[in-house]
């Protein structure tokens, strides 16, 4: 392979680093929360003999995903952004997200961040209490909440891709993206 096809090819590849140098420094700083969409699982929603205890009756992560946590485990030790703490849906693919980024031992389930009920008073209650989470982080490392893009969606107005990192900017008044970070 010619020198400038191997040139233009690592500057493609660097091209997600540096959009999204802000959220590194925001999560370098720590005392961020940042919402996390699950690494590629391929296909939508789950089959109909779903059970939330069986992994294998669930839509789960592709090799293509497991390698992105990986990345993403790497590159949050690599660039020295502290975590305080890990939270996760109970779905086989946030949590095996958040174990092949950051182990097993590291993560905390937490049931608010499954996908989106499909009743209004249920999805209400649950995004309640992600906000409450949310609000009340004041750890000095960040929280990180592995969920599915509904919730985040629901909560920030954006359309995550498979194993995005949203930092949150976080007040009272309201929840939005204050900045990126792809591991794609």
């Amino acid at each position: 392979m010619p020198r400038a096809a191997i040139a233009i090819i690592m500057l493609l590849l660097a091209f997600p680093a540096n959009a999204t140098e802000a959220g590194w420094a925001l999560v370098r700083n720590g005392g961020q929360v940042v919402l996390i969409n699950h690494a590629n699982a391929p296909g939508t929603g789950d089959p109909a003999n779903f059970n939330i205890d069986n992994c294998a009756t669930q839509r789960n992560l592709s090799d293509r995903g497991r390698q992105q946590a990986r990345r993403m485990g790497a590159l949050f030790f690599a660039r020295a952004a502290p975590i305080e703490r890990i939270l996760t849906s109970r779905y086989c693919r946030a949590i095996d997200t958040a174990t092949f980024a950051f182990g097993e031992s590291e993560v905390e389930e937490f049931p608010a961040l499954d996908p989106l009920a499909a009743e209004e008073d249920a999805a209400k209650e649950q995004l309640d209490a992600i906000r409450e989470r949310i609000l009340d982080h004041t750890g000095s490392g960040n929280l990180l909440m592995v969920t599915h893009p509904s919730v985040i969606t629901a909560l920030t107005g954006v359309q995550p891709r498979d194993s995005e990192a949203i930092i949150l900017s976080r007040s009272a008044e309201a929840i939005g993206a204050a900045a990126r970070i792809s591991f794609n």
